[in-house]
């Protein structure tokens, strides 16, 4: 073998082993994040998909669907209990987020998501909820809200995604991957530890201006989206979102469904304006409130997302 053809065999020997080492890691790491933060719910089956989920309280229902690279744990942390009182509480972590998955061989987009957050309902035997929806959650909240309106009483909407980004935000501009094998190819090998390194970073960007709990990575769930799967499916979702919800953007004036919307006027992820304010005014009878504070609002400031949620119940009669 020629000393040209000998360095390049082991370079190619050295790089196989380098992704299988990092494979390995994602998948060691993944272990030990799923034992600090286990799955809290129970699970159920729509369409081939197995919801992960948590039922809290008695009393009229509510639904809570968290954004992207989220979990449901981001709703427990601290305002779940403010509203199970008097509330029947579902908090839903999404296909391929949590410990939620999608059928096999799918990977479910704003609509699809729509279609399994209403059959999930209907499954549970929910009188016409209030449909919480936070940052991506609320852009699915209205997909249900435009699709499948028997489905809920109302929807309310913490700093949701209501609109086509331009750019994509600091914090998740690592998972803007479009292809599908990269995409892949990136979350089972560099995605974790590199995430590991930058977990901090990302979060406080997330958070911005506000501080991010110390305890977030386990009480808010924050540790599962440096999981592989979760990795992938955030990637694939911000890919995505701009296409589906430009596509909903004209139907707004027809929705019929009470709406509420909530911002943090701070917020770095999702501008209040834009995404609140303007999406607001073209929803009838819609209703904007904002509050001081960032994107995080259910962690961050949960006595006054718990007021948005029961005045937006009230609302729907």
């Amino acid at each position: 073998m020629a000393p040209a053809t000998r360095t390049l065999g082991w370079s190619a020997l050295g790089a196989v082993a380098a992704t299988g080492g990092l494979a390995l890691y994602a998948a060691w790491s993944q272990r030990r994040i799923e034992a600090a933060v286990p799955a809290d719910g129970t699970y159920l089956h729509v369409d081939g998909a197995r919801l992960h989920y948590v039922d809290r309280g008695e009393g009229p229902p509510i639904v809570m669907i968290h954004g992207l690279g989220g979990q449901l744990r981001n709703f427990s942390y601290a305002l779940v209990d403010l509203l199970a009182a008097d509330h029947r509480v579902i908090l839903i972590d999404r296909p391929g987020s949590g410990y939620s998955t999608p059928a096999p061989g799918t990977r479910p987009g704003i609509a699809d998501q729509a279609v399994l957050v209403a059959k999930a309902i209907a499954a549970l035997g929910l009188d016409r909820p209030l449909l919480v929806g936070h940052s991506l959650g609320g852009a699915i909240a209205l997909a249900v809200a435009l699709d499948h309106p028997e489905a809920v009483r109302g929807i309310a909407l913490i700093a949701p995604l209501t609109r086509p980004q331009a750019e994509v935000p600091q914090a998740f501009r690592a998972l803007a991957i479009a292809s599908t094998g990269l995409r892949r190819a990136a979350a089972w090998t560099l995605a974790t530890p590199l995430g590991q390194l930058t977990s901090a970073q990302t979060a406080r960007l997330v958070f911005a201006p506000e501080d991010v709990p110390e305890d977030f990575a386990i009480r808010g769930g924050g540790a599962l989206a440096l999981r592989p799967g979760n990795v992938e499916t955030a990637s694939f979702e911000l890919v995505a979102a701009n296409t589906d919800v430009e596509q909903m953007v004209p139907r707004y004036p027809s929705l019929r469904v009470p709406t509420a919307i909530l911002f943090g006027r701070d917020d770095q992820v999702l501008d209040a304006t834009v995404h609140g304010e303007t999406s607001a005014a073209e929803i009838p009878d819609a209703a904007f409130t904002l509050i001081r504070g960032g994107h995080m609002l259910p962690v961050t400031k949960p006595e006054a997302t718990a007021g948005f949620i029961r005045d937006a119940f009230a609302r729907t009669g």
